[in-house]
């Protein structure tokens, strides 16, 4: 893309990291080539400056590490350089060697440099080695005979590569990610790597876990005196890959310290295979990135909607969905006011008001159900964000439905009165839910589905 962004969102001031950005990093299909091009024009707008190109299931990164880029492949990916060359964006070029590699070989080390030094043909300067995922024993006889251990193996390589990459052009920069690298941040492999290669090469981390519910400044302060220098966080949010699945990461940006900044480089935020879905959380993350002390989850999330969906009106009905699409790493909290609304019903029915819980449930559920029409219409702005929301907006009018159905079942009745037939349709109405595999509305729905079907409030003591 040239000319003009038509993202308008300006910062003011001196950020608080220096290393701003995201990484294409998740296990899924890849981004397309247009997509890439728009991401990087959309966080260049947002203040940050780092793209990390990283897809697992591009084999040419990860399966197929040794072969040589060409043709198209080759031209897309100098047009990606180009771009973020335009937008202030610096392009992070990773290889991810680890699955085969022989560490002890060198036609295996000279392959690893020869590829890297075809990506700094391209304008590329910053390098990326990833050790992750990958088995935590050396593989091959050689590497057994030659290294005592892992952490030895890939001090070598990462040594081996860092000298060839500053004999090309003394600016070229690396970064490492260790195969551990989540914990506590003092253990012995991370120890080992950190003061066993140059204080020059950055160092990837997550945090306590590999999705990491809070990242606090203790923790950074541990591992950045472990390896001997401030730590870049590869930071799993918003991605939502193999166990995430079914859950859909929209919610804003939290859990992380105000003064990360004093112990790190950095945040690279890790994306969805859903790249319009994952501008939301990427922006809320450009907003604590630049000014963290000042950062405010809730407002940047609301502004980020406005933005990414495209109006207000239809980002206030979205919004309305998000709100029940919050469970993550970041948040425990799921469907808040749908849990409320639940909540009543239940104990309006417990106390012996239950038309008048059912009528103002009903009331409660026809208000989720045009919200979920709305949005799933043609009209709605933004249909590439509808595209990759779909299955969970599905659900969430699936969900509305079964509310509805919830309180038509109890209007005018004491829910004690409920045929086995009508609960065994509550229980068919959960279990439906639950075979979406969407995570919408937390537990609250199906919870409270399956407890009137099983035990009906009424009928407790």
């Amino acid at each position: 893309m040239t000319g003009e962004s038509h993202y308008g969102v300006a910062k003011t001031g001196t950020p608080a990291f220096a290393i701003r950005g995201i990484v294409e990093g998740f296990y899924g299909t890849p981004w397309t080539h247009g997509q890439r091009l728009d991401m990087i024009e959309f966080i260049a707008a947002r203040g940050m400056n780092t793209f990390v190109y990283s897809p697992k299931d591009d084999p040419l990164v990860r399966r197929d590490w040794r072969v040589p880029y060409t043709g198209i492949e080759l031209a897309r990916l100098s047009e990606l350089a180009d771009a973020c060359a335009r937008h202030g964006v610096e392009f992070v070029y990773c290889l991810s060697p680890g699955l085969s590699i022989e560490y002890s070989s060198r036609d295996d080390c000279d392959a690893l440099c020869a590829k890297f030094e075809s990506i700094f043909r391209l304008g590329i300067r910053f390098f990326g080695l990833l050790f992750d995922d990958i088995p935590s024993e050396l593989q091959h006889s050689a590497d057994r005979e030659r290294f005592p251990d892992l952490v030895s193996a890939h001090a070598h390589v990462t040594g081996d590569v860092f000298t060839a990459l500053r004999a090309i052009d003394p600016v070229n920069k690396l970064i490492v990610c260790p195969t551990v690298y989540w914990g506590y941040g003092d253990e012995d492999y991370v120890v080992r790597l950190g003061q066993s290669i140059d204080p020059r090469i950055e160092f990837f981390w997550t945090g306590r876990a590999i999705c990491a519910a809070t990242i606090d400044l203790s923790d950074a302060a541990v591992v950045a005196r472990s390896i001997a220098r401030p730590v870049t966080y590869w930071d799993n949010y918003p991605v939502n890959d193999v166990a995430m699945g079914g859950e859909l990461h929209i919610g804003p940006y939290r859990g992380r310290d105000r003064h990360l900044y004093r112990f790190a480089r950095g945040v690279i935020a890790n994306g969805m295979e859903l790249v319009e879905a994952s501008k939301i959380a990427f922006a809320t993350i450009s907003d604590y990135l630049w000014a963290p002390e000042s950062y405010d989850p809730e407002q940047s999330w609301r502004v980020a909607l406005r933005e990414v969906v495209g109006n207000d009106v239809d980002s206030a009905l979205f919004e309305v969905f998000a709100e029940n699409v919050r469970s993550s790493c970041l948040s425990a909290e799921d469907a808040a006011r749908v849990s409320s609304a639940l909540e009543q019903f239940v104990f309006g029915v417990q106390r012996g008001a239950a038309s008048a819980a059912a009528a103002e449930l009903s009331a409660f559920a026809d208000g989720l159900l045009d919200v979920a029409q709305r949005l799933l219409s043609d009209a709605f702005s933004n249909q590439a964000l509808m595209s990759e929301a779909r299955p969970w907006v599905e659900t969430f009018e699936l969900g509305a439905r079964a509310v509805k159905r919830l309180a038509e079942l109890y209007a005018g009745s004491e829910l004690s009165e409920l045929s086995e037939q009508e609960r065994d349709e509550l229980a068919t109405l959960s279990d439906e839910l639950r075979a979406t595999g969407r995570r919408v509305f937390g537990d609250a729905v199906v919870m409270t589905l399956s407890d009137c079907a099983a035990e009906p409030p009424g009928t407790r003591s």
